[in-house]
């Protein structure tokens, strides 16, 4: 299938779970679809890379590892998803990429994000923290920024602040995932200081 034949076949996806499945579904059963998935997914002013943007989390959710050859090209251009309906997938995304990363078990992630990976996706979730967004990509990126934060030690303070300070202004499921995020924060600090 061409670039130009998936891309019409996407722009007939609605928002029902059945029909991402559906369209996920051919991508697992053609990986060859996987990158023209990508290329779509990118094209960010257009409302059928939201589409896609729908597809790729399904994708993703199912079979993580597909992402990784285009990891590079994936986290280059996190940063340029501005759509609504597209920042939600992507984010979910992201944190799917985390989990695995500092999952327990032995990975191909693991072996294949490099700094500069994490790097990229660290910012783009700050990015969505700090921004207009709805609550669903301020807590995927919250999630990835508490486990990024284990490595690093400016990002735990960074989060927390963002937290507090948004606090009073968000809505009641933002104030639970903060809440729990602020309490897993501490715990890992009183963790680290009871090592050193």
């Amino acid at each position: 299938m061409s670039l130009e034949e998936f891309y019409k076949e996407l722009s007939y996806i609605n928002a029902s779970r059945e029909n991402r499945m559906k369209y996920a579904n051919m991508v697992l059963n053609d990986m060859g679809l996987f990158p023209k998935l990508i290329d779509i997914l990118f094209m960010v002013d257009d409302k059928v890379s939201s589409r896609a943007a729908w597809v790729f989390e399904f994708v993703c959710a199912k079979y993580i590892y597909a992402i990784v050859p285009y990891l590079e090209t994936f986290t280059k251009n996190i940063n340029k998803i501005h759509l609504d309906s597209s920042v939600r997938p992507v984010s979910k995304v992201c944190e799917f990429i985390t989990k695995e990363y500092y999952s327990k078990n032995p990975n191909t992630i693991k072996n294949t994000l490099s700094p500069q990976h994490k790097e990229r996706i660290i910012e783009a979730c700050f990015d969505w923290m700090i921004s207009d967004q709805k609550v669903a990509p301020k807590v995927y990126a919250m999630e990835s920024l508490f486990l990024y934060g284990r490595d690093n030690d400016w990002i735990h303070p960074e989060l927390t602040q963002i937290l507090e300070q948004d606090f009073q202004k968000q809505s009641a499921a933002f104030k639970a995932r903060a809440k729990r995020t602020l309490l897993k924060i501490k715990k890992s600090n009183a963790r680290s200081l009871k090592k050193s």
